[in-house]
């Protein structure tokens, strides 16, 4: 399956919001988007942080700092459970 290109993403997450804030996602679909692409955002941040930790030949203090918090926020965001939820599910990286 492909990934949705940049718009379709928008437009998924803008309806998944619209059936968590109107109480109709009786089957959970938009919760899940919401909850996925929020959870993405943080691996994706953590892939990068690996990346330039690995290009600094993994010796730069700094680098392994800012891959550690990736982590713990991937791993913080991962671990979320309840009914509150972050306020913004759309670029939590930007």
């Amino acid at each position: 399956m492909s990934r949705p290109s940049k718009a379709e993403l928008e437009t998924a997450l803008k309806q998944a919001a619209w059936l968590r804030e109107n109480g109709t996602d009786e089957y959970f679909l938009g919760k899940s988007l919401l909850n996925h692409n929020y959870r993405i955002q943080h691996l994706e941040h953590v892939m990068e942080s690996v990346k330039q930790y690995l290009h600094s030949g993994m010796s730069s203090g700094q680098d392994l700092m800012k891959l550690q918090k990736a982590i713990e926020a991937a791993e913080k965001a991962d671990s979320f459970k309840g009914d509150i939820e972050p306020d913004d599910h759309t670029n939590v990286f930007v």
